[in-house]
């Protein structure tokens, strides 16, 4: 299976929703499109639905972390929402809900960036 990446820019936010497999194969794409979308649409924030994200590994971690640092040199947040348990164990293991902040929904997750 591969990686379906739909991105929407609301204000100065940017929704990035993943379906499917985010593996090696599939990272440089979505490093790419979202670096682009962050550049193009000056962009300070970004949320990140995993609702229907079935599989990441760490080449995925890799690419979220790279956004992260991207997104935190423009004084900016990202916010992690709707993860599956699979992919929300790992972020766990890394660590990265130290620094990455976790909400329910993209909703709520909209509206904590003050956007909803």
């Amino acid at each position: 299976m591969s990686l379906t990446i739909d991105l929407e820019v609301k204000q100065d936010v940017l929704c990035v929703r993943l379906e499917g497999e985010l593996d090696h194969h599939a990272s440089e794409q979505l490093r790419k499109e979202v670096t682009d979308a962050i550049e193009k649409f000056d962009i300070h924030h970004i949320v990140l639905n995993l609702e229907k994200l079935s599989f990441m590994d760490s080449s995925g971690l890799g690419v979220i972390l790279g956004r992260y640092k991207q997104i935190k040199l423009r004084e900016g947040e990202m916010v992690v929402c709707a993860i599956t348990p699979p992919v929300k164990r790992l972020f766990e293991m890394s660590g990265l809900f130290k620094i990455i902040r976790l909400e329910t929904s993209e909703q709520f997750a909209l509206e904590r960036l003050g956007v909803a």
